[in-house]
């Protein structure tokens, strides 16, 4: 294969002409870390791709600037055979190169900092840190086993030898780190202290918030307060996670909001929202209302929405195209309704409060932002 092109290709695509990270994307060989990975055919069935086996296509997809799939539920593509087709969602995948250089630009690296790669995956990032910075430089994390020994011995074929480590970080993060860039989505509360305590006072963090598209950035102070913002940019993270997959997600609520009758039915004021794909928007539901979950589904011209929240709340809107929807709610808080007052405010105000707010991370985990007279608080025990 001759990767060199696809590679410096790639990098002309994802980089600016004197960026830093121009050379290591342009070399290092990113198809020798994906040499199997899923993908979703036609019918929404998981595909296992095998890139020996069609190098074009093993090109193609390694030097194109996108996320492969590289682990379903608890099938790595490594270990899975021809005609296999994993259930449930993605739980490790290759992030595309130009959000890794986002990352890593956010997290301000420099010549003889410590960096923690949080989120080994694949190995992308931490490849491209020892190849700028030096290997002896870098420690990757990540909480399956199997992946740091592969990352790390695809990482050792190419001449890397960063220190590979195998850990939850929600519990343990061992070493100290100028500097830690997360390509994982980190949930507010006392999951975060571990990775806090990593951080070197005066260190600086890179990362995104649970559940969020917020890319919160900040440095800390010798308080152990992380203070700094959330950048205008986004990014969409899988979250961490401590076993060997993602709790079950909420399916008997689910179930329960697709179908039955709320305590209350009114009429919606907008049109039917596919929550998880208005980022902003999904932000702000997530900042406002904690650990929602959404689903949203057509059917001809039908749409509908639900929300779900661990506490039993639950809402449902259904429409056809963009008339008002009918809402049906149910629990402790009424969903749809907080839904509507984000909307009502992007609508008023034009833009939501979330991207350049200001951010406070107390050694606790707690994630306090404010701009302006707006504030609120995330992880707060």
């Amino acid at each position: 294969m001759n990767w060199e092109s696809k590679a410096s290709t790639l990098a002309n695509r994802v980089t600016d002409p004197d960026s830093r990270w121009l050379a290591p994307v342009a070399r290092v060989p990113r198809h020798e870390l994906i040499p199997k990975w899923w993908e979703l055919d036609g019918s929404e069935q998981w595909v296992l791709r095998d890139g020996p086996s069609d190098p074009e296509a093993w090109a193609e997809a390694a030097y194109a600037d996108r996320s492969l799939v590289t682990r379903v539920g608890t099938l790595h593509a490594d270990h899975a055979e021809s005609g296999d087709h994993p259930e449930g969602v993605p739980t490790s995948s290759a992030t595309l190169p130009s959000l890794i250089v986002r990352m890593l630009r956010h997290g301000r690296l420099g010549a003889g900092l410590p960096i923690l790669d949080l989120g080994t995956g694949a190995g992308g990032l931490t490849a491209y840190a020892c190849h700028r910075l030096g290997d002896a430089h870098v420690t990757s994390v990540d909480v399956d086993p199997y992946l740091v020994s592969a990352a790390g011995e695809r990482l050792a074929s190419m001449g890397y030898h960063p220190k590979m480590v195998a850990a939850d970080a929600t519990e343990h993060v061992p070493g100290s780190y100028d500097r830690i860039v997360s390509t994982v989505a980190l949930a507010p509360g006392p999951g975060l202290r571990p990775i806090l305590d990593a951080l070197a006072t005066g260190g600086r963090i890179a990362t995104t918030l649970a559940r969020t598209s917020l890319i919160v950035t900040g440095w800390k102070h010798a308080s152990g307060d992380v203070v700094g913002v959330i950048e205008r940019d986004m990014a969409g993270f899988m979250l961490t996670r401590s076993g060997d997959n993602y709790p079950a997600p909420l399916v008997e609520l689910f179930a329960l909001a697709q179908e039955a009758e709320g305590e209350s039915r009114t009429t919606g004021r907008y049109p039917v929202l596919d929550v998880a794909n208005a980022w902003e928007i999904r932000s702000m539901l997530e900042v406002m209302a904690p650990g929602v979950e959404v689903g949203y589904a057509t059917s001809g011209r039908e749409r509908t929405t639900v929300l779900v929240h661990p506490d039993g709340s639950w809402a449902r809107a259904s429409a056809e195209w963009i008339n008002p929807p009918e809402v049906h709610q149910s629990g402790p808080r009424k969903l749809w309704e907080v839904l509507e007052r984000i909307r009502n405010r992007l609508n008023a105000e034009g833009a939501l409060p979330l991207l350049g707010a200001q951010v406070r991370i107390t050694p606790d985990g707690a994630c306090h932002l404010s701009r302006g007279q707006w504030n609120a608080s995330m992880g707060v025990q």
